[in-house]
């Protein structure tokens, strides 16, 4: 599914961080599925991925994602070995024009951030990734529409600002992250979990209200 002569040929961009763009990263007979067989996600946040059921097209691009091919061919654009860093896959079904998209680097625990959206079309001004030169939304070196196959991939540091304008509704996309430490996905794997939880619960308690 994934086209990784594509990703092996993105331009490595190095300031104002390392990141790369690819504009469509999957192959275009695999894209119906996946949208089909994307889990069926009511609620806003980022949900682990042994929380949702999905079908076979949708776990076959998660297996790749998280497979020794793709970790390669990551690394060997950011000069990396990924193979002994743990991995941390989410998803999101939907966003919440309130709380999503506020600027920040990522966490320092994370290695390199890899967001893969999959959405058919995109015609709002909101929910458009900008990789910014600082914490100002307006001061962005590249703007992404989360269409589907639009790849980004960025080292984590203390200058990876990244943000959106507010959008409320659905937008897929899926998160993979190498991480520092198992210490530090068991305790992520925890929070989204919780999260998770009460997310969906407080969502029966307004359907039943």
């Amino acid at each position: 599914m994934l086209n990784l002569a594509k990703l092996a040929a993105a331009e490595l961009h190095t300031e104002p961080f390392e990141y790369l763009l690819v504009d469509d990263i999957l192959f275009p007979d695999c894209k119906p599925a996946i949208v089909e067989d994307f889990p069926r996600i009511e609620k806003n946040g980022s949900i682990p991925l042994s929380r949702l059921s999905y079908g076979p097209a949708f776990r076959q691009l998660t297996e790749e994602l998280l497979g020794p091919e793709f970790a390669a061919a990551v690394g060997a654009k950011f000069g990396m070995d990924l193979s002994s860093y743990p991995t941390m896959l989410t998803v999101r079904g939907r966003c919440d024009g309130s709380s999503d998209g506020r600027i920040h680097t990522d966490s320092k625990d994370k290695v390199i951030t890899v967001l893969l959206y999959l959405n058919p079309g995109w015609t709002d001004s909101g929910g458009r990734l900008r990789l910014l030169r600082s914490p100002e939304l307006e001061d962005y070196v590249a703007e992404v529409p989360p269409t589907m196959g639009s790849l980004i991939i960025f080292k984590r540091s203390e200058r990876s600002w990244h943000g959106h304008k507010p959008f409320d509704g659905k937008r897929m996309s899926l998160q993979m992250n190498w991480v520092k430490s198992d210490r530090y996905l068991r305790k992520e794997r925890f929070r989204h979990e919780i999260s998770s939880f009460f997310k969906g619960l407080a969502g029966r308690k307004s359907y039943q209200g």
